[in-house]
């Protein structure tokens, strides 16, 4: 479980009260490229690092593996400056637009969706 509790408890925010967090108190934050549309990666965020990220313009994120706060590019100088926030129609995911410094992935590329192209199913247009 995240380290932020109720939604409403990061600094009063109101913009975290229309966020739809699951019932870990997480969102998925879809990180992308504000100038190209590049989908970079997607991490997760509770209330305390979303509120971090709009108020610092660095993104943080809640690490699951590590039950810790991270910020993009504190140790690999990889940083992701914001350029905006939106929500998505149901308010349950984030996009997160930003100007990448560096490499987006823990693997060095700059996606990390640079890996595994899985074809079109044969027949598909």
């Amino acid at each position: 479980m995240s380290g932020a509790g109720v939604v409403g408890d990061a600094a009063g925010d109101p913009r975290l009260g229309r966020v739809a967090f699951n019932a870990d108190g997480l969102v998925p934050a879809i990180i992308q490229q504000h100038d190209t549309g590049e989908v970079l990666m997607l991490g997760w965020m509770d209330a305390e690092a979303l509120r971090r990220t709009l108020s610092e313009g660095r993104v943080t994120f809640w690490s699951r593996s590590r039950q810790e706060y991270w910020r993009k590019g504190d140790t690999s100088g990889h940083a992701q400056y914001v350029k905006g926030a939106r929500l998505d129609c149901d308010g349950d995911t984030l996009l997160i637009a930003v100007d990448q410094i560096g490499a987006a992935c823990h693997t060095g590329d700059r996606t990390c969706f640079d890996a595994d192209d899985l074809a079109p199913v044969e027949g598909s247009p």
